[in-house]
């Protein structure tokens, strides 16, 4: 490097560069030394060897060791005992207990009452009979430590420094809550180049000026003095700007297409009954989908509304309205009063439409965004929970048509100009439709959700005739995977801050 750069470079050191170039050697040092000698922190330290770095003034040499310690319940553990120790030492004093008053007699949890049986039968030192847990291992047996005791005991450790029955104890703990973490650890080392060797012989205390202040320029005090030089090309911390989460951000877009095209915001609560969920719905009360494998119920008991409404959908139910023959068996009330977790919006549609008639306020159109909950096996496009987007126009003059044309400019403005209708079958809509779009990311068509037109039997028992009522309710956050490049479902909600920071912002 020519003397003239060098020098330049030199001049644009920062205050932290000057403080920490001086106890910098040729030979390889950890970086932790240099804060004791230089009495800077360590997060100071890094950020001025960083600068030293882009000026190649320094080496830096990053190394990565995995560390296993104590998490919150081995520190608690360790002071009070694994849950197998203490079932030990009760039993040594007892020789049986019964097993349903372990957790009792031993100050164990359920779980870990499970795991504390589980563990000392693993290791054939209790036995099971007549609901009584008896010792079977000897004094000696007992009174030896366990290899998971022996690994929590030595904790710190270098994962990749165990012993063989020290990985077999730590895959035993892994699977257990907050025993154990592994944190990675980095050790730094620093080392001067031959321009940071010359770079650090240079006069770094000189007073140079950091910044122009109102006194100075009063006082003519700058005169003659030497500022710092500006480093324009050395790269600083990135600033991340606070953000609403990307799927907020999304929402609220979604949000803004339904009102602009004329839609009032309807909103319910997550809880609800069975009525409103399933039966207002027209949805028959031994349909498969409102069994527990596909709904979260809840123990209370729910209130039904009006006993005039309650009569006319049992009517629906059991006899059938305007021409229809219903489900052709006894409507059970009990059963409408379960409550649950929302399986869709399309409850709030049914409670919106009870609002509409009694106000007989219609033509009306309205749309929901909200989450969600099923009993669902979650993969890469299922979770348990989810955002739907729901939408009702309520009008004499409604036709199919109409509802192709809303559900298309939706999709349109939400990024989709390839969207795929099929005919469908849901309880409460004929017509009935799916929606697909086609998605890059999986590079397959994507079911979104369903849509069609509610059928009498849903509309009737609100209105008191058949007023056409068009309906939709496609998964929402499906739609905007695409957008964030995501794949999976599930990293939508993991809100891992480095993913949540790199996320772009949602522009459409």
């Amino acid at each position: 490097m020519e003397e003239k750069v060098l020098q330049l470079l030199i001049e644009a050191l920062s205050p932290i560069e000057r403080k920490v170039l001086p106890f910098l050697k040729k030979e390889e040092q950890d970086i932790w030394n240099i804060e004791e000698k230089s009495g800077a922190d360590k997060t100071t330290i890094l950020r001025a060897l960083e600068f030293l770095k882009n000026k190649e003034f320094v080496k830096l040499k990053v190394e990565e060791e995995k560390i296993i310690d104590l998490d919150v319940n081995g520190i608690l553990y360790l002071k009070r005992h694994l849950p197998e120790r203490r079932l030990l030492i009760e039993l040594e004093k007892k020789n049986s207990i019964p097993l349903f008053e372990i957790g009792k007699q031993c100050d164990l949890s359920e779980d870990e009452t499970k795991i504390a049986i589980g563990v000392l039968k693993r290791k054939a030192m209790i036995n099971i009979s007549s609901e009584r847990v008896f010792l079977t291992a000897s004094k000696a047996e007992t009174a030896k430590k366990m290899l998971e005791e022996q690994l929590l005991e030595r904790l710190p450790l270098n994962l990749e420094k165990l012993k063989p029955e020290e990985k077999f104890a730590l895959e035993s703990l892994k699977n257990r809550r907050q025993i154990i973490k592994i944190e990675v650890k980095k050790n730094v080392s620093v080392s001067l180049t031959e321009n940071g060797e010359k770079a650090s012989k240079f006069d770094l205390d000189k007073g140079m000026i950091e910044e122009l202040t109102p006194k100075m320029i009063q006082t003519e005090s700058w005169k003659g003095k030497k500022f710092r030089r500006y480093d324009i090309l050395s790269p600083v911390p990135r600033l991340y700007g606070g953000k609403r989460h990307f799927v907020n951000q999304s929402t609220e877009y979604a949000k803004k297409i339904w009102l602009e095209l004329g839609f009032k915001e309807m909103e319910g609560e997550m809880v609800v009954s069975s009525f409103w969920n399933f039966d207002a719905l027209f949805t028959a009360q031994d349909h498969p989908v409102r069994e527990m494998q596909d709904t979260f119920f809840l123990k209370e008991e729910g209130k039904l509304p009006d006993k005039k409404l309650v009569e006319k959908i049992k009517e629906a139910h059991e006899q059938g309205v305007g021409g229809s023959k219903g489900w052709q068996y006894k409507w059970n009330e009990e059963n409408a009063k379960k409550v649950v977790m929302r399986t869709h919006t399309t409850c709030i549609s049914a409670q919106t439409l009870k609002k509409i008639a009694e106000k007989k306020e219609f033509p009306a159109k309205y749309f929901a965004l909200g989450k969600c909950f099923r009993n669902e096996t979650v993969d890469a496009t299922h979770g348990f929970e989810f955002n739907q987007t729901e939408g009702i126009v309520v009008d004499e003059n409604a036709n199919f048509a109409q509802l192709l044309g809303y559900l298309k400019e939706f999709f349109k403005k939400m990024g989709y100009e390839k969207l795929r209708i099929r005919p469908s079958y849901f309880p409460y809509t004929e017509p009935s439709i799916e929606i697909d779009v086609f998605h890059p990311i999986f590079n397959r068509w994507l079911e979104l959700g369903g849509a069609g037109m509610f059928r009498p039997e849903v509309t009737i028992p609100f209105f008191g005739k058949h007023v056409p009522v068009l309906a939709w309710g496609p998964g929402f956050d499906r739609i905007i995977m695409e957008f964030f490049k995501i794949s999976d479902l599930r990293e939508m909600y993991r809100n891992d801050i480095n993913k949540l920071r790199e996320t772009r912002f949602w522009r459409r």
